[in-house]
């Protein structure tokens, strides 16, 4: 059977992983002061402003706008012609206290006010949250989002390496897989846009994107003679971050996850503490299903988790194989419920996510990454989960 599919990935150099950036720069900032802070940080960019919002509960101090030039800085706003100059651009900030009922909710959850427990943590809000995996890549991802993140980065790389100077930080790509019976076959077509200086034409751009991003990243053997590789199809792209574009925190969640692969739980990641079931709960998740998949019980999996503010128990779990199980679903469900706790204390603990990491995580993706202190990456409970589903036999 023949099918396509396709998806994008941005820079950090893009609106609204600028804002994500920010949120959790300021993040990282309260957790390295306070690991028992908790946040819900919101980011818009716009021209020669950034407004930062939400609820913070912590004694620590952050200084917003440091932080937030800070941000801007590494990414390489540093001129207005840019799109933004970290040292000009205004920083307001409006933020406030968690509402106190949210906060009983998480500090005394149902199980502690009914007597069944004296140390959980209660989920920060309602909702559901996915996590997936497949076999068709190494980093366990789909591979439309897998390149697509790849080329983001490279872009990013090329530009800061100052391999081609005329690359200014925003910049977008988006890549098309052609499946032959759900295996990768080739690529239909290959979009990259990358914000640049005016003074460069159009030729020149493209030669040295397809050299110096397209050709190190795409394998050879995906390309074909029908393969389109379409460079700025806009034409131009010159005014580019947030002058062209108002960025918020929390607008590029399929960017984030799985590339429109997997369902979404709709909650976005950035500026929130790991209280948040939105990203402590789509971690786990995702660290179950790479687990199940790396284990060879699956090519591929889906791992739904619904939650109810302030109770710490999941209302439900579910997991789906899309008939590439090797068990049946209903006792795969079962085996991933023994061998993993998702209440939000116990996935906190367990994957230690009270550290100052979130800030790298806010662009390129949150899954599939290598970097080691992403610890729902880690395959370490391949070994528990063939022991388990042995000794059930």
């Amino acid at each position: 059977m023949h099918t396509v599919f396709t998806s994008e990935s941005v820079t950090e150099g893009h609106p609204d992983k600028v804002a994500d950036q920010i949120s959790d720069g300021i993040l990282d900032t309260i957790l390295t002061r306070d690991p028992l802070a908790r946040t819900a940080i919101e980011t818009l960019v716009t021209t020669g402003l950034v407004l930062v919002a939400g609820e913070v509960t912590t004694d620590a101090f952050a200084d917003v706008l440091e932080v937030a030039r800070e941000v801007l800085r590494d990414i390489g706003y540093t001129r207005a012609k840019f799109g933004f100059d970290a040292d000009t651009c205004a920083v307001l900030t409006s933020i406030h206290d968690q509402s106190p009922e949210i906060a009983q909710g998480i500090l005394t959850p149902l199980e502690t006010r009914s007597g069944e427990s004296v140390e959980e943590i209660g989920a920060g809000d309602q909702g559901m949250v996915v996590g997936y995996a497949t076999d068709e890549t190494p980093e366990y991802m789909p591979l439309p989002i897998a390149l697509a993140h790849r080329l983001a980065k490279r872009l990013a790389d090329v530009r800061k390496e100052a391999k081609a100077p005329f690359l200014w930080p925003d910049g977008k790509t988006q890549v098309t897989v052609i499946y032959e019976d759900g295996t990768p076959a080739s690529l239909g077509t290959v979009v990259v846009s990358a914000q640049h200086s005016p003074e460069v034409d159009a030729t020149r751009l493209e030669e040295a994107v397809r050299s110096l991003v397209i050709d190190p990243v795409i394998p050879p053997h995906l390309m074909t003679p029908t393969t389109r590789i379409l460079v700025n199809p806009s034409g131009r792209f010159v005014m580019g971050g947030p002058t062209a574009d108002t960025g918020m925190t929390g607008r590029k969640i399929i960017v984030d996850t799985y590339g429109g692969f997997a369902r979404h739980g709709g909650g976005a990641f950035s500026g929130k503490d790991p209280t948040k079931v939105d990203r402590s709960g789509a971690y786990a998740a995702r660290w179950a299903a790479k687990n199940v998949v790396a284990a060879g019980l699956a090519k591929r999996v889906e791992i739904q988790i619904a939650y109810a503010i302030g109770v710490a128990k999941p209302v439900s779990v579910r997991l789906d194989t899309f008939g590439t199980g090797s068990i049946p679903d209903d006792d795969l469900s079962r085996l991933v419920a023994e061998l993993f706790d998702f209440r939000p204390g116990a996935i906190i603990e367990r994957l230690d996510l009270r550290r100052p990491i979130y800030r790298r995580t806010a662009a390129y993706g949150h899954f599939g990454r290598t970097d080691t202190e992403f610890s729902w990456e880690r395959l370490d409970r391949i070994e528990d989960l063939l022991a388990h589903l042995k000794a059930r036999r």
